[in-house]
């Protein structure tokens, strides 16, 4: 049987002609890495600005009217709660408390809002809210690229080319425009990222995609970033990566996602429960979860992997690593995955089975490395 053809983003070409060394990624033929090196460009980001072709992800606008009442049975957040333009974090639940993904949420007006899903559960999660919503208007908005700026120097670049994303704090949004290709172009900038760092993402028009990015690499202080340093990026500050971190098979309260769960829509809150799987979640806020996502510092310079067994003294398995690495900001290896809950705490102690030697692990305060944003 033939392989399935991968998907491309409209900035495909640009990334072969930067050098890219190209891989498959959630069905999209996506770059790993540039000529720079994912340790350089991991550093680069941290310390100037980077940018990444997250164009493989889904956007989405839902509206209708009642569409917010609607999505609050999706997802265990307080809708009603955020103002025009701007986001939050959420994951879509199933009727098993498990997560089918996590997303970004903005409202766009009183009845309209703007999705951002994973690219690997991108149709799933269409045909998720297409099941759960019907009568609204679900347009997938395939048209459209989505370039990341992220870094400390990411602000200062968007003040001369999109001075409105300049005013923006993290989880904030507004449309503004850019003249690209001699046309005047609407883009939806907000104040998020993957990295930990202060930046942006950009929805633009995919047939001005190619533009929007040469013009932000012309900046002195922006480099092309691949999949490689955006992973390890995310996982210094803590940040779930979908099917690694969390599935259908993990709750959020189990994957240490309580925050993203409003208060409003817990035990005693107006608008308690009501989403999809709320009674195995409550449960476990009250009693808690039988495992949980913790980080692990790592005795020696070896990186573990995802899928090493945890394992405690007696050599009894307690859980299995979910993201691991090296940390290049750390000058280390880092870690995290899924313990038992009576292994969880802070300090606790065990091993990581790595070539079959037991190397000693301990579970530290999250994240690894310090969170930039611009509140």
């Amino acid at each position: 049987m033939p392989e399935q053809e991968l998907l491309t983003t409209p900035l495909n070409a640009l990334h072969r002609e930067l050098g890219a060394k190209m891989v498959p990624f959630a069905g999209y033929d996506m770059p790993v890495q540039y000529p720079l090196g994912v340790l350089k460009e991991h550093l680069h980001t941290r310390e100037q600005a980077g940018l990444f072709d997250v164009s493989h992800m889904g956007q989405v606008r839902i509206k209708g009217a009642g569409i917010t009442a609607a999505l609050e049975k999706l997802v265990p957040v307080d809708l009603g709660q955020l103002p025009p333009f701007k986001q939050t974090y959420a994951v879509l639940t199933n009727e098993a408390g498990g997560i089918l993904d996590d997303l970004i949420i903005t409202r766009w007006a009183d009845d309209e809002f703007f999705l951002v899903v994973n690219a690997d559960c991108k149709q799933q999660d269409i045909a998720h809210l297409q099941k759960h919503l019907p009568g609204f208007e679900i347009e997938i908005m395939d048209q459209h690229a989505l370039l990341a700026l992220q870094g400390p120097q990411a602000r200062s670049v968007m003040d001369e080319l999109l001075p409105a994303a300049t005013e923006l704090r993290f989880m904030g949004g507004c449309f503004d425009s850019l003249e690209l290709d001699g046309d005047s172009t609407q883009c939806f900038i907000t104040c998020s990222g993957y990295t930990g760092e202060d930046g942006y993402e950009i929805s633009v028009p995919a047939d001005k995609a190619v533009a929007l990015a040469q013009k932000l690499l012309a900046f002195e202080q922006v480099e092309a970033i691949g999949l490689g340093a955006r992973d390890s990026l995310r996982l210094e500050v803590g940040l779930c990566l979908y099917g690694h971190d969390m599935n259908t098979e993990t709750t959020p309260i189990e994957a240490g996602l309580i925050w993203s769960i409003s208060k409003s829509r817990r035990a005693g809150g107006e608008k308690e429960a009501g989403f999809l799987g709320a009674d195995i979640i409550l449960q476990q806020i009250a009693d808690g979860a039988p495992r949980k996502r913790v980080g692990f510092k790592i005795s020696g310079r070896a990186p573990v992997r995802e899928g090493a067994e945890l394992v405690n003294a007696d050599g009894e398995i307690i859980g299995s690593v979910t993201s691991g690495g090296f940390g290049p900001t750390l000058g280390g290896p880092v870690a995290m995955g899924y313990v038992d809950k009576d292994y969880a705490a802070i300090g606790s102690q065990f091993f990581v089975l790595l070539r079959k030697k037991q190397i000693p692990v301990e579970v530290v305060k999250m994240p690894f490395v310090s969170q930039n944003y611009a509140r």
